[in-house]
């Protein structure tokens, strides 16, 4: 006859709940995928409008494939872009292959939430400021490449960030004079 250790037992529950912790935490991370080497940009090639960064040569720049986790107040950290014609966004939008005014509210998100293309032309609810404005995905901001002609040698973005039009800063309430970068929430609309 076999008997019940329930120190043994426990024991087990333990280690079972420590590595299942472990796995879960290790799915939930988002870890860099690589590097780039940053090279200065052709004379005139680097559109700074918005305050954009322009790579710096021999400079390390991170590259993620993925982002946090998505939930329904998903962090993140709102920058600035134009995505209309000759815009510090460089070509046309992605989704639809359109430039769009800085009257419209429009994003692109980093490489792990744009979701290869899965949020394209869906709309996302952005809170910040006491305020929340509802904007349309248009683009990706790439956390994979960077510093190339096609990027505007411009570096890869960080892997939280949800790059907005002027319409999608002014909804929020931010003063002009801080526009450029904010802490922000975001969920699926």
């Amino acid at each position: 006859m076999k008997r019940f250790c329930p120190k043994a037992s426990f024991l087990l529950f333990i280690i079972t709940l420590v590595l299942t912790s472990s796995v879960y935490s290790e799915a939930q991370s988002c870890r860099p995928s690589g590097r780039i080497e940053g090279k200065n940009a052709p004379p005139g090639q680097c559109n700074q409008e918005n305050d954009s960064d322009c790579c710096v040569q021999e400079k390390m720049y991170t590259t993620y494939e993925c982002s946090p986790a998505v939930s329904t107040y998903t962090k993140a950290y709102l920058t600035l872009n134009s995505f209309q014609n000759g815009g510090d966004g460089g070509g046309p939008s992605e989704c639809d292959n359109q430039y769009h005014s800085d009257d419209t509210p429009v994003v692109a998100l980093s490489t792990g939430w744009f979701n290869h293309e899965s949020r394209c032309l869906k709309n996302i609810t952005i809170s910040a400021n006491g305020k929340s404005v509802v904007a349309m995905v248009v683009d990706e901001c790439d956390s994979t490449k960077g510093c190339d002609e096609e990027h505007d040698y411009q570096p890869p973005c960080p892997n939280n960030i949800v790059d907005a039009s002027k319409a999608v800063w002014e909804a929020l309430g931010v003063p002009q004079d801080q526009w450029g970068g904010l802490d922000i929430t975001w969920s699926d609309a």
